[in-house]
């Protein structure tokens, strides 16, 4: 099965993505995981990718393809993969439907999970991460064991600065404007599925097999 999840900050992707990779045993695909997997390693993508940043602009849609691409190849694909976190952008879209082309791959579903803004500014003023392993905690749903301190590595949590209240409302124009619109690129070929994205985490878990059966 090969899902991409799509939804605003805040939505819940990455909470309901490691649930249908535990039942279903297909990987998780993070474009984040991916860039610093490549610049952890120094390849030929991650030092393209880190030129860019150094410089304070976007990794180009190409290198991250490229990325994405290699993992394609990899055999652990094979079962079925959930694309979290990318495409963000119709160009982007587009570059993937042409590497699942070459590929050879179709898509299943794109899940679309829908959240209120108010519900999600809630959310994510409440989030909290550690600057050490990157686990990310929310204080309303999943909160550490002990208060302000990582249940992995002990070290001290912190409110990212993009989850501010002003932070959150710009991420959501943001996310408006260029993502949404992938609704559309996908709605006509009949792999957009709609998920109520509010209520417990099982509620919502059990609208999107519904959906994906």
């Amino acid at each position: 099965m090969r899902i991409i999840f799509l939804g605003p900050p805040g939505a819940g992707k990455g909470t309901q993505a490691k649930l249908i990779v535990k039942d279903y045993h297909i990987r998780q695909l993070s474009t984040g995981d991916l860039l610093r997997e490549h610049r952890k390693l120094g390849t030929e993508l991650g030092s393209k990718a880190q030129t860019y940043m150094d410089a304070g602009n976007l990794v180009p849609d190409s290198v991250i393809l490229g990325m994405v691409g290699e993992e394609f190849n990899k055999p652990d694909l094979a079962p079925g993969y959930i694309l979290d976190g990318f495409p963000r952008t119709c160009p982007q879209a587009e570059g993937l439907d042409q590497l699942l082309q070459n590929t050879n791959q179709k898509l299943d579903h794109v899940l679309v999970l829908e959240v209120p803004d108010s519900e999600l500014i809630r959310r994510l003023t409440a989030r909290r991460s550690c600057p050490e392993c990157g686990h990310i905690y929310n204080l309303i749903f999943n909160p550490p064991k002990t208060a302000g301190i990582c249940d992995h590595d002990g070290i001290e949590l912190i409110h990212r600065s993009d989850d501010t209240e002003a932070t959150v409302l710009n991420r959501l124009k943001v996310y408006q404007e260029l993502t949404k619109p992938l609704v559309n690129h996908y709605e006509p070929q009949g792999l957009v599925r709609h998920i109520d994205g509010t209520g417990g985490v099982a509620e919502i878990y059990q609208r999107i097999l519904n959906a994906v059966k």
